[in-house]
């Protein structure tokens, strides 16, 4: 039997029982759709965080003071001076794979003007502090390497904090603001930037000269972290084995000490938060996929019911000369119909409501080709699989008792 006329019987029996069909449809619909939508919001996802942490320097390299035990009590990183600008001067001289440097001294407290404040943090950095972070000025000038060696009491506010201290349609630039009792001028306003990926806002900050900020309001002479930026972000992993090489020498560290420091990296950070996402989207995938599987399941039981309702047609067609691989076939193609009708119907609903969540979501479109692809290969798999039983059933049938069935 030639191909044409078995697509045209198997398109035939599927018409005249038009509702039993977009049923047995139905599971692989649904199943090839939520392949679609979590593959394509699983690589969306990976994007938007790529991108987000991107944002805040995807060349981005945080050195840490590291844990240590003091007099048996475990001491929090933030709490030990082992960076100092020592290491700042080291790092300056030594290492070919940074392009920037800033030491980072944090404390919390109190925005106030006049009657209106606003709790925040101070964050102490040097004038490099911005490129490194991709931060930008909205309105006001960033401050100097002068004012940063003066001890400048000098400020650049956060979005968050215009909006809490200063009067709606307020100028701040060129006003002073006290952060608890030190007061600071205010130079520069800070691009918005909002949440980051783990809805930290990034605008409730002020950024005042590192020194400034040792010397007015913590009264230290170390850091809480030291940030640099990496020539690229390939070089991202040579930047952080070189810099634990610098500080190492820097801090006298024997071949076995252990580190006094931790390094952590943009691109291992965004790498991290990959794999995870990765592994959830094949989990929340193969999960869908069990509607594939009972849709298959779906596809032999009616296909089961059609071979028996059927018997006597196949046993009069095979009386006038029908063989059994034309009934196989037949039923096969039937199967194989069902299977990739749904399959394509599943892969237009799929991507429309992927697009629709990545639009609601303010995520980046894709379209996973691969997801697809493998919905389509699937779908095909399922057709011969679970079709292929009814079809052997059909074509085993004895003429004479198919004749004589009721």
């Amino acid at each position: 039997m030639k191909f044409t006329d078995m697509l045209r019987l198997a398109l035939k029996a599927l018409k005249r029982n038009k509702l039993r069909s977009l049923l047995t449809m139905l599971g692989v619909i649904i199943g090839v759709a939520a392949v679609i939508t979590i593959g394509a919001l699983g690589e969306a996802s990976k994007i938007n965080i790529h991108q987000s942490l991107s944002s805040l320097g995807s060349h981005l390299i945080i050195i840490l003071p590291n844990s240590a035990d003091a007099g048996g009590a475990r001491l929090q990183g933030a709490n030990i001076a082992t960076l100092t600008i020592k290491d700042i001067d080291a790092i300056q001289q030594s290492s070919t794979l940074i392009t920037g440097i800033s030491p980072d001294v944090q404390s919390r407290g109190q925005a106030i003007n006049g009657s209106l404040n606003w709790p925040t943090s101070i964050e102490g950095v040097n004038e490099q502090f911005l490129t490194i972070k991709n931060m930008n000025i909205r309105e006001g000038i960033p401050f100097s390497e002068r004012e940063v060696r003066t001890y400048a009491k000098v400020c650049l506010l956060g979005q968050t904090v215009v909006d809490n201290v200063f009067p709606k349609g307020t100028n701040p630039v060129g006003k002073t603001i006290r952060f608890n009792k030190i007061p600071f001028k205010v130079i520069g306003i800070l691009a918005k930037k909002g949440q980051n990926t783990f809805g930290q806002d990034q605008d409730d900050v002020i950024i005042a000269p590192y020194t400034t900020v040792q010397k007015r309001i913590t009264a230290t002479n170390y850091f809480g972290s030291i940030f640099t930026s990496a020539k690229s972000e390939a070089l991202s992993f040579p930047a952080a084995a070189e810099l634990s090489d610098i500080l190492r020498t820097a801090h006298r560290l024997g071949k076995h000490a252990e580190n006094d420091f931790v390094i952590r990296t943009q691109a291992e950070l965004i790498q991290t938060v990959g794999n995870v996402t990765g592994l959830l989207t094949i989990l929340l995938t193969a999960i869908a996929g069990i509607s594939l599987l009972i849709g298959g399941i779906g596809i032999m039981n009616i296909m089961y019911v059609s071979v028996t309702e059927r018997t006597r047609e196949i046993g009069l067609r095979m009386s006038i000369g029908a063989r059994g691989i034309d009934i196989l076939q037949q039923f096969l193609t039937e199967a194989i119909l069902i299977s990739l009708a749904g399959g394509m119907i599943g892969i237009l609903l799929g991507e429309g409501i992927s697009l629709l969540a990545v639009h609601l979501l303010g995520w980046p479109p894709v379209i996973n080709q691969t997801s697809i692809l493998l919905s389509f290969t699937v779908c095909s798999f399922i057709g011969v699989f679970f079709g292929y039983y009814p079809a052997q059933k059909a074509s085993r049938l004895d003429p004479i008792e198919a004749l004589r069935y009721e």
